[in-house]
């Protein structure tokens, strides 16, 4: 029975992992930081659940929206380079071979090898080896854009309740005290669970997501306090 090697890879989970960490880490900063700041401008409990609820809804379509634009863009371009090889690949078919010769060589192939196995893989699936090899597209690290826009959203969603269940049950003298405490932990556990994921220092993780929500949260309080005051 042949040896199998299994081997675990963190890097197979960038692309996801991308979407929904800055989805989250948004949805809960964003929303945290809006409900903070009227919070300490004063407003009642009822006009700081309905500016989370509005921050919860706006951002999630603009979440959707900027990645929906962001990754389709992307998906042109990866189309575009797609069919501009099909056709040098109908065109001149021996230049691409050679094309494709030179980059297994820069790879470390003797020229003979290099060809063989050029020839090959044309020989299968030409535009695939291509693609893969030349352009740098795979299957799998295809551009996705519904996918991206609809993780987006959702992951942003996730993070945003948090804080708005916070204001919700907390006291309405105590609003944004609760919710800047709530936050804190969810960006602590947010940032420690995606460095984990991603097989990076938990602590290192943990940290940098709380100290930039803690720095946004703050400065969204002292201009909601300052205004308040003026108001």
């Amino acid at each position: 029975m042949p040896f199998i090697h299994g081997e675990i890879h963190k890097s197979d989970r960038i692309g996801w992992l991308r979407a929904a960490v800055l989805g989250a880490n948004d949805g809960t900063i964003s929303v945290s930081s809006l409900v903070i700041g009227v919070a300490a401008a004063g407003a009642t409990h009822s006009t700081i659940l309905i500016t989370g609820v509005a921050g919860l809804v706006a951002g999630a379509m603009s979440m959707a929206a900027g990645e929906y634009v962001s990754v389709q863009s992307q998906a042109d371009t990866e189309e575009a380079d797609i069919e501009r090889e099909k056709l040098e690949l109908e065109m001149e078919p021996e230049l691409e071979l050679e094309e494709l010769t030179t980059i297994y060589v820069s790879r470390g192939l003797d020229r003979q090898l290099a060809r063989q196995v050029a020839e090959k893989l044309m020989a299968s699936d030409a535009l695939g080896a291509h693609a893969r090899d030349e352009l740098g597209i795979t299957e799998s690290l295809r551009a996705r854009p519904l996918q991206a826009a609809l993780s987006s959203a959702i992951s942003f969603v996730a993070g945003a309740i948090i804080p708005i269940a916070s204001a919700l049950l907390a006291p309405s003298a105590h609003v944004a005290e609760v919710s800047t405490v709530t936050a804190l932990i969810a960006l602590v556990i947010l940032g420690g669970t995606a460095a984990y994921a991603g097989g990076a220092s938990i602590i290192k993780g943990a940290v940098r997501v709380a100290f930039w929500g803690a720095l946004a949260m703050g400065i969204t309080a002292g201009a909601g306090r300052l205004f308040g005051a003026v108001v």
